[in-house]
């Protein structure tokens, strides 16, 4: 059974694949290349405050759990470093239970910091790296990739052979940072200590299909789904193999998207996919 989340995320699916192949990646054109390009423009970090995030976010919200924010946020003001700690605990987890990202990572990245921990910093890096990976803002948006960068930083010198936090900080590198190929070599690393690693796998995936290297892609992919087979690792592997030309595998890998997701928006949009490889 799908939660509320991973359905909203299934239906963006094929808007997230269209923005996928419009962005301009320098130095992904090889993903075993090991040489860093330097002619990616580095994207201004702009200073982001919580209550900027905070009053953005609440917009967006109902009034009654936007009014529990604002108390909780009221009581941080006098609360000692003891409380406060609780009280980012308990404000990330209510930005969690609407699915709001960027004000849930803020607080958990002040978790970490007030309770340095490489748990709490891995926590804090995987709710910025979904805050990145799903704001509309631009501007934001490197802000973010850096504060992931950070948090994924901080939980190697506590734990260096982590592969989550290594996947986490190859992902950010590439995703927002001018030498993408310093993230290609992180996670080519981790896919050689753990072949089968997923996140690394899925990532390694969506980095050769931005790079036009369709047929590495269905490699990345059919890894995934050997060890999660998800609707989404089945639409991507589904991208690739139309993008090669492979229409028939194509549509299979379509369908079994759809059924796996059993969701109306995906449905729709795959049906018009198949017809159109059909034909």
């Amino acid at each position: 059974m799908f939660n509320a989340k991973q359905i909203a995320v299934l239906v963006l699916i094929a808007v997230l694949v269209t923005a996928l192949f419009s962005l301009n990646i320098k130095g992904l054109q090889k993903e075993e290349a090991s040489k860093p390009t330097t002619d990616a423009k580095e994207q201004a970090v702009v200073a982001i405050s919580l209550e900027q995030v905070s009053k953005t976010a609440k917009q967006t919200i109902n009034a009654s759990l936007a009014a529990e924010i604002t108390s909780l946020e009221t009581a941080l003001k006098n609360a000692d470093e003891q409380s406060k700690l609780a009280l980012y605990k308990q404000l990330a987890l209510k930005w969690d239970d609407v699915n709001v990202a960027i004000p849930s990572a803020f607080y958990k990245e002040l978790v970490a910091q007030t309770e340095s921990s490489y748990e709490n910093w891995v926590l804090a890096g995987d709710q910025l790296t979904t805050a990145y990976q799903t704001t509309q803002d631009s501007t934001i948006q490197p802000t973010l990739v850096q504060k992931a960068i950070t948090a994924y930083q901080s939980a190697l010198k506590l734990n260096p052979g982590s592969l989550n936090a290594k996947t986490g900080l190859g992902t950010a590198y590439v995703s927002g940072t001018p030498n993408p190929m310093q993230g290609i070599t992180l996670l080519l690393e981790v896919v050689k200590q753990d072949p089968k690693n997923v996140k690394a796998n899925t990532n390694l995936g969506l980095f050769a299909m931005r790079s036009g290297q369709f047929d590495k892609a269905v490699t990345r992919f059919k890894t995934v789904i050997e060890q999660k087979p998800d609707p989404e690792a089945w639409f991507y592997l589904a991208t690739s193999y139309e993008n090669l030309g492979q229409n028939k595998d194509a549509i299979l890998a379509y369908e079994k998207s759809k059924e796996l997701a059993a969701e109306p928006g995906l449905s729709n949009f795959v049906d018009q996919k198949i017809k159109a490889l059909k034909k």
